[in-house]
């Protein structure tokens, strides 16, 4: 079910940086155009931009979420989607998940091994080598399946999943919002992992709902919409999320700045939850005054390019491929590409 629509009597307060919001997010979908029209760059004169890491504005257009995005689609079952989704997505790295192909040949759930998939990832921590991503912290669960080591907990994990056919389940809930409480209801799923998790396998066949449905906002983004906005009135955090995605077209508008499209897509509600919390680590750049609640004054992660070409795909039931197949072959035929 969408979101309901009620009368709020009291608006949220913008603050004196709300603007940054939509100048983020013209600013960084800038540089992920100028990048995929001249690779080698410079793509900013933003100092903050150039200098520190930050997401594309559309999760989907990000390596890891089109790691995934294909590999969901080179499966038509179900079971095997789901497998291969929760597989990649427990360690979110993609040096992890093609370190297991590389070793088992191809990763199938008929296939599936405890014992081996938990030695082989044994032995790439024994290498020195970081099996998860810092993108997040993923929760151990060691108090409901008592090993050890985390990553013996998730493959217990999803072995549980697997043997409960949560796929099955999947396909038969009424909305996203159902999907997320499906999610928040597996050992050691907070109610940011959920989420994420919900916005991942909604990008599969298995299910097939608007993002523009439901929102769950993390603790980066509420840090953001702090800054933002002085006062919240009668709106939730979630409610200020659809708030932003509603006034899209209004405030680029408003600042005169461009809209940023995802080849014709606009930013959906969990774009949105994602810009607040980039926003509120790009003003620890420029304002970090701000910051003094939180502690967190400053942005840890540096920018390292990575040169390894991308081809993007989308889910085919967004109907932007062809899109972007066209862009390509415009920007081929004017020799933007040498």
């Amino acid at each position: 079910m969408p979101i309901k629509h009620f009368i709020k009597l009291s608006k949220p307060k913008r603050s004196a940086v709300y603007n940054t919001y939509w100048h983020f997010a013209s600013k960084r979908q800038q540089v992920f155009n100028n990048r995929n029209e001249n690779p080698t760059g410079p793509w900013t004169n933003d100092p903050i931009i150039s200098k520190h890491r930050f997401t594309n504005i559309f999760r989907a257009s990000d390596r890891v979420s089109q790691f995934l995005i294909n590999l969901q689609y080179k499966e038509q079952d179900v079971k095997e989607i789901f497998f291969k989704t929760m597989l990649f997505k427990i360690f979110n790295k993609i040096d992890t998940y093609t370190f297991l192909e590389e070793e088992l040949g191809q990763i199938k759930y008929i296939d599936f091994d405890f014992k081996q998939y938990d030695q082989l990832l044994r032995w790439r921590m024994e290498e020195g080598k970081t099996i998860y991503s810092a993108a997040y912290i993923m929760p151990s669960a060691g108090s409901v399946f008592g090993y050890k080591q985390k990553h013996s907990n998730h493959l217990a994990l999803l072995h549980q999943m697997m043997q409960t056919k949560f796929y099955d389940r999947l396909q038969d809930a009424n909305s996203l919002e159902e999907v997320y409480q499906m999610f928040l209801s597996c050992p050691s799923f907070g109610t940011f992992l959920a989420f994420q998790y919900t916005i991942d396998i909604n990008y599969s066949s298995i299910i097939n709902f608007s993002e523009m449905d439901f929102v769950v906002a993390g603790p980066g983004a509420i840090n953001g919409i702090s800054k933002c906005f002085d006062s919240f009135g009668d709106y939730s955090h979630a409610d200020i999320i659809r708030l932003m995605a509603d006034d899209q077209e209004k405030e680029f508008q408003r600042l005169e700045i461009e809209h940023p499209k995802l080849w014709g897509r606009e930013l959906q509600l969990i774009d949105c939850q994602n810009l607040f919390c980039e926003v509120d680590k790009y003003l620890r750049g420029t304002h970090p005054e701000l910051s003094a609640g939180s502690g967190r004054s400053r942005i840890k992660q540096l920018y390292a390019a990575n040169h390894s070409p991308l081809k993007f795909f989308f889910p085919p039931k967004w109907n932007i491929n062809n899109k972007i197949k066209e862009t390509w072959q415009r920007t081929v035929t004017e020799g933007i590409f040498s």
